[in-house]
């Protein structure tokens, strides 16, 4: 139930994908509680491009970023969700803490990240722009997040 393929894998793919003029779209992040707005996101970025490639943060790397007690749900499962997703095409994890060494192994044509980050801050932006690609944001339609999910959560049923 896993839906995740391997960098190694993925950079075969990707490969074969820029010799078939294919337009790549990549975007990462940790979808812990996937809700709609990782879904409109997602959506969105696919329109940029031919192929959505979504990296998705391993358990270790959430728990370094956000505090043990993430995720709460385990990698196979947020892969298992995101590649059934019709939109997305293809789920890598990665274990740093960015994306930076997964947009170098992949250079895609689309780095997208949503509009809550500065472009001149995304990591892997030299990389794409110095490639000839493009660094989008999109901009959030509701103030859907995980941690608020949690928030909420935790008000109704908490002690």
């Amino acid at each position: 139930m896993t839906g995740i393929i391997s960098r190694e894998a993925l950079k075969k793919i990707r490969k074969d994908l820029k010799e078939k003029g294919k337009k790549v779209v990549f975007t990462n992040g940790c979808f812990d509680l996937i809700h709609a707005g990782h879904v409109d996101y997602l959506t969105k970025a696919k329109e940029f491009g031919d192929v959505l490639i979504v990296a998705v943060n391993s358990d270790e790397s959430i728990r370094r970023i956000k505090g043990k007690t993430r995720p709460i749900t385990p990698l196979s499962e947020r892969g298992f969700v995101l590649s059934n997703l019709k939109a997305v095409d293809y789920v890598t994890p990665f274990e740093e803490d960015t994306p930076f060494e997964i947009i170098k192994d992949l250079v895609p044509d689309i780095l997208v990240k949503g509009a809550d980050w500065s472009i001149e801050n995304i990591v892997g932006r030299d990389t794409v722009e110095s490639n000839g690609g493009e660094v989008k944001t999109i901009e959030f339609v509701n103030n859907q997040s995980t941690s608020n999910i949690i928030k909420i959560i935790l008000e109704r049923f908490g002690k």
